[in-house]
């Protein structure tokens, strides 16, 4: 919390204001005011290091209106009665905490409440045993302080009791009646166990005990600490361990303990250094940092954050089969909300023949998540349980610089580049973009339509590097409402089925609209090359249209029986190297451009046909112009 104000009622004449005053002064003072003005006390100068304002409050200069006001603002309230005044103490149910939870039942939190004893040098009593009934009757009771002003006892307990019944309250955590701990707060305990829990075998062994302890104070508990706990687990409940190791059990035992030793600071420390707040809920500002993305950058995860996943999906596949069956994905999640995806992910990513998600596949759905979704990526990373050097989930996420700047420098450092598929409606849309997990045309067929993606991740080479490929296929109604989203892409994949005579002139359309005068590089894909292929309706064919427009050539594809990643790595390739669009057009022609033959024939005075000589005069060519490195890289035989 940022600061604690506390502020003081009860019956006139009971204190309040000595109470303030001895505090300040260290002394008792005879005549006091009225009332005590607000009081600040510094942050370094109080046992939990935060500012803590004091309020007083006099029947004799306030309203009831202004007593309501203080009520609302305050985050602890003490009732101040005289340990020799019977009355002010049977004022403490009549009055004062009716009127408070009238008063605070509109605000969102809990307003704990603390009842003072004053003037315990005038009797040789205690009132405890008075007092005590109304604490169990009352939940919003935190505690109860015996206190002189006069002799100065208890004056600073006073106020530090009301600063941890606001810092650690105990109503968020602990049944007094049930003598247990609250549903939330099992829960949250659960959690944070099972992420400590490394290897996943449902126990706590030493060494995931000295990295909680680490994680949460600091520092690790000595072997003797150590064995000390557990043997007080073992002894209260038999279940409590298991091999030496603490159960989960055993886990929420030693914290309800605590809270019974009112030690709830400790259980406190660890739900803090876990997110949650003081209604045992992980705030918005902890499940979602600021993260500023500008319009023409992106989202990728770092190598903290695939490291983070990686281990996490190695700890939760218990037959390490390299997959996640249902139970296992559940038991992954089961420290979250709700799951993140819906069934529709097992047709976005590689699976094995179950359906199941692999790892290669669970890598590539979070990039997918972060790509499009950055916030619900740090929110699960959040439920998740990373950390990473004491730090936020910000160190597991990238952003991209300004993709104007990477055509400045004609390089790219994006792992992640983002394709739309445009084609007429049968052109094959969905098995091209499932062709990137490597399903064929029999195995789409046998998808259920009802839990289709737009989406398709997979991993390809780009000069002998891993890169993301996420397809989105497009369909014709997204053209209308796309707006300036439409252009938002580093690739276009123009599909059409050249076994229909009337598929081309339709991605003809869609690039002259849009594509034509972008910067935005586009690959035009011939689908269903498995059947004999039908002149189109067209006046200019499929091939001379993308040399008249300087386009690679229309490139095959077919997922008849194999899939060829080919197409895709070609898509990856023109999108990581926009800049360089003639060269990479030449490159990806399956026959050589004119401009290449004539040059060629230029040179040598010959008919070129030898694939092996065409390589090469292309290869002089780019030498020519100062990259040949790169474009040997790109014409190599495979």
């Amino acid at each position: 919390m940022k600061d604690v104000r506390i502020l003081l009622v009860g019956e006139p004449g009971v204190g309040k204001t000595s109470l303030v005053m001895s505090l300040v002064s260290e002394e008792f003072i005879e005549k006091v005011p009225a009332k005590a003005e607000e009081i600040t006390i510094p942050p370094d100068v109080t046992p939990e290091r935060v500012p803590t304002h004091i309020v007083d409050f006099s029947s004799r200069e306030q309203d009831e209106k202004q007593l309501k006001s203080e009520l609302i603002r305050a985050d602890v309230i003490c009732i101040v009665y005289a340990v020799d005044d019977d009355e002010s103490v049977s004022q403490i149910t009549k009055h004062w905490l009716p009127l408070i939870k009238e008063s605070t039942e509109s605000t969102t939190s809990h307003t704990p409440v603390i009842l003072v004893g004053n003037k315990t040098d005038l009797i040789d009593y205690t009132t405890m045993e008075t007092v005590l009934p109304i604490m169990e009757d009352y939940n919003e009771v935190e505690t109860c302080v015996e206190c002189s002003a006069k002799t100065l006892r208890n004056i600073s307990e006073v106020f530090y009791y009301a600063q941890k019944a606001v810092l650690h309250p105990t109503a968020p955590l602990y049944l007094p009646e049930q003598k247990e701990l609250t549903p939330a707060c099992k829960k949250a305990l659960t959690r944070i166990f099972k992420i400590c829990d490394q290897d996943n075998d449902k126990l706590m062994n030493d060494r995931e005990l000295n990295q909680f302890q680490r994680r949460c104070f600091n520092s690790p508990l000595m072997p003797q600490a150590l064995e000390d706990v557990k043997g007080v687990v073992k002894k209260n409940i038999p279940d409590g361990t298991l091999n030496d190791c603490l159960t989960q059990k055993g886990f929420l035992f030693l914290h309800t303990l605590f809270i019974q030793r009112g030690r709830h600071e400790t259980t406190w420390t660890v739900l803090r250094k876990f997110g949650y707040d003081n209604t045992l809920k992980l705030p918005k500002e902890y499940l979602f940092p600021t993260l500023k993305v500008g319009p023409e950058c992106s989202t990728e995860l770092t190598h903290q954050g695939i490291q983070f996943l990686t281990n996490l999906f190695e700890k939760y596949d218990e037959d390490k089969d390299g997959c996640l069956s249902p139970v296992e994905l559940q038991n992954l999640f089961s420290t979250c909300p709700y799951l993140p995806w819906g069934p529709d992910v097992t047709n976005s990513v590689h699976t094995n023949a179950m359906g199941w998600i692999t790892s290669q596949g669970f890598l590539s759905q979070w990039t997918l998540t972060t790509f499009l979704e950055v916030t619900r990526t740090m929110e699960y990373l959040t439920y998740l349980g990373y950390l990473y050097e004491n730090e936020s989930q910000l160190t597991a996420i990238h952003v991209t610089r300004d993709k104007q700047i990477d055509f400045q420098k004609k390089q790219t450092a994006r792992n992640v580049f983002h394709c739309k598929v445009f084609g007429s409606r049968g052109c094959g849309k969905t098995t091209f973009c499932q062709g990137l997990i490597g399903r064929n045309l029999q195995y789409v067929q046998t998808l259920n339509r009802e839990h289709m993606s737009q989406f398709s991740i997979g991993t390809v080479q780009v000069y002998g590097q891993d890169k993301y490929l996420m397809l989105q296929e497009m369909h014709s109604s997204q053209l209308e409402t796309s707006g300036t989203d439409f252009y938002n892409c580093d690739v276009a994949c123009l599909l059409y089925d050249h076994s229909d005579p009337k598929s081309f002139s339709y991605i003809t359309e869609i690039y002259e609209k849009y594509f034509h005068d972008s910067k935005i590089p586009c690959l035009v894909v011939a689908g269903k090359s498995d059947l004999p292929e039908i002149k189109q309706t067209m006046e200019v064919q499929p091939f001379e249209y993308c040399t008249r427009l300087k386009l690679p050539p229309p490139q095959n594809f077919t997922s008849f029986d194999r899939v060829s990643k080919d197409i895709y790595m070609k898509l990856a390739t023109i999108a990581a190297h926009p800049n360089l669009k003639r060269l990479v057009n030449m490159l990806l022609t399956q026959q050589p451009p004119f401009w290449v033959q004539d040059r060629l024939r230029h040179l040598r005075g010959v008919q070129i046909q030898d694939s092996n000589l065409i390589l090469t005069a292309a290869m002089s060519l780019a030498l020519a112009a100062g990259i040949g490195f790169l474009v040997y890289r790109v014409i190599r035989p495979r």
